[in-house]
């Protein structure tokens, strides 16, 4: 394996620690508004009667949290360690917003625990969790997206890893944590966040349909605790802009002569104000460097410009826009003007480039300038530049 390839361990750390604090705060929340709720309702089967309490078990079912980090801190490479992930953020939100929606409680008494130390066990498992979020497991559902990250580093231990995530998943059922109903929805939830969420991503795009997705899941989530409709707007919105991505539809906002639709305005507004105040913060931020450099005889490149920045433009350029998150400038919407929607985080190649390229190369010739700029200046307007310099050299 190559050796960028491979993870650094401030990739994985990283990734540990923002899954840690999405179970974090998702699943002690799903928690506590069951509890609000007083929620008494289960998913017993008459098999789950006959079930013994091993309290034992309480030792494998614990070191579920020794195998959501050693899955981290062990995935092989960095595709791997980005599906890894994903599939957790999935099953973690997926499970939570289940939970929030249909809450359940475990029926039976647990049995008093004489051994000191599963005993000790229990209490401090009984001080972070509630007998509630119930189905589907996220024990289960973790253990089998646990298994392909470790997989990879056990090499000859694999079978003893399968049995040990089975001994995870089993122990559900016989420290009464879980009911069998719960079990096989975990069981569920974790192939479906393997198929959903470990689908490879191209070299150079980011999982930007799915980021939006889990932030739907997020603001659903907090409609769940307070209630009130811009939650729910909020999580509609977002999941739009998921399954555009995931369409790789460039053009869904419609941008015309550089300017939305107000119907794009109702549906898309906090993605738009996202990138409008993340634009701001960048021209803050780089408020004394220029906002364009000239990258070539004719062409220069940038991010998206006020009235006053446009100005210092040679006033004969022609403007090609590839933002497709912020409105033209004013002041470069009355300059010959072309609009080429772009996707943010998305790979860029020739092929897809070519109309692009045609069209600086058709100002060049006419011995226009050319402002070539996406929002911020920072990835799709430099790899278009980057393109037409190996164009013209073809």
């Amino acid at each position: 394996m190559k050796p960028e390839a491979v993870p650094s361990m401030r990739e994985r750390v990283t990734q540990l620690a923002f899954n840690g604090a999405l179970f974090g705060l998702c699943y002690p929340l799903a928690n506590h508004l069951a509890a609000r709720a007083g929620v008494t309702r289960s998913v017993a089967l008459p098999w789950d009667a006959a079930l013994p309490f091993l309290p034992w078990m309480v030792l494998p079912y614990m070191t579920s949290g020794l195998l959501f980090v050693l899955s981290f801190l062990l995935a092989g490479s960095r595709a791997e360690l980005s599906a890894l992930s994903r599939r957790v953020a999935f099953a973690t939100v997926a499970a939570c917003l289940v939970f929030a929606a249909f809450p359940l409680r475990f029926s039976f008494a647990r049995p008093t625990v004489d051994a000191a130390l599963p005993a000790w066990l229990f209490a401090r498992l009984s001080a972070m969790d509630q007998p509630y979020n119930q189905l589907p497991s996220l024990h289960v559902a973790y253990c089998l997206i646990f298994w392909p990250a470790l997989r990879g580093a056990v090499h000859r231990g694999a079978a003893l890893l399968a049995a040990w995530l089975l001994l995870v998943a089993a122990t559900t059922v016989f420290t009464y944590q879980h009911h069998l109903a719960d079990v096989a929805g975990g069981a569920l939830l974790g192939l479906l966040a393997m198929r959903a969420a470990g689908s490879a991503v191209a070299a150079g795009s980011k999982p930007v349909a799915f980021c939006y997705a889990l932030m739907s899941g997020l603001a659903l989530l907090a409609w769940f605790a307070l209630g009130g409709p811009w939650w729910l707007y909020l999580g509609a919105s977002l999941l739009l802009v998921a399954w555009a991505y995931h369409r790789r539809d460039a053009a869904f906002l419609h941008k015309h002569n550089g300017r939305y639709p107000p119907w794009v305005w109702l549906l898309y507004a906090p993605y738009l104000g996202g990138y409008l105040l993340t634009w701001q913060l960048v021209r803050w931020r780089e408020r004394h460097r220029p906002p364009f450099d000239r990258h070539s005889e004719r062409l220069w490149v940038g991010r998206r410009l006020s009235n006053a920045e446009a100005a210092q433009l040679p006033p004969d350029c022609a403007v090609i826009d590839l933002s497709n998150e912020l409105s033209e400038t004013q002041a470069l919407r009355g300059r010959p003007y072309q609009h080429f929607p772009l996707l943010d985080l998305q790979a860029l190649d020739a092929r897809s480039a070519q109309p692009i390229l045609a069209a600086i190369d058709a100002h060049a010739g006419q011995g226009r300038n050319i402002y070539l700029h996406c929002a911020m200046g920072y990835a799709r307007s430099r790899r278009v530049a980057q393109l037409y310099k190996e164009y013209t050299q073809q």
